[in-house]
């Protein structure tokens, strides 16, 4: 202790300050936990951009599999194309080298209108 008491009085006023300044702010804390009405909004807001972030990595990860996935279609049309394509030439040539069936085909198909058209003459 000093002999005047002023070194005491301002340590008083120094502790008592902070003591202030520590109050001030667990009041302020305080008054944080009690206003559920911003709580919830912060809370909103939180959901609301995990929500965003969720989106644009399941937007980018769909966008990548519809991206392989379409590769992989292009290639299956690719093959199933080439695939009728060969098809349809063994078919022609097999209708080139064999025309006897299809021409008998034809001479029926032309035999069977002129008889439809003869018995529809008959009845009138």
């Amino acid at each position: 202790m000093t002999g005047n008491g002023t070194g005491d009085t301002e340590a008083l006023r120094e502790e008592i300050r902070r003591t202030r300044v520590e109050l001030g702010e667990t009041m302020e804390a305080l008054a944080a936990k009690a206003d559920v009405k911003a709580r919830l909004k912060e809370s909103a807001e939180q959901a609301k951009e995990r929500m965003r972030e969720q989106a644009a990595q399941t937007v980018a990860r769909v966008r990548g599999q519809a991206a392989r996935g379409d590769g992989m279609a292009r290639a299956q049309a690719y093959e199933k194309g080439e695939l009728v394509r060969a098809q349809a030439y063994d078919k022609g040539e097999w209708v080139r080298r064999n025309p006897v069936p299809w021409a008998a085909i034809a001479a029926g198909a032309v035999a069977t209108v002129v008889v439809l058209m003869i018995v529809r003459g008959r009845r009138r």
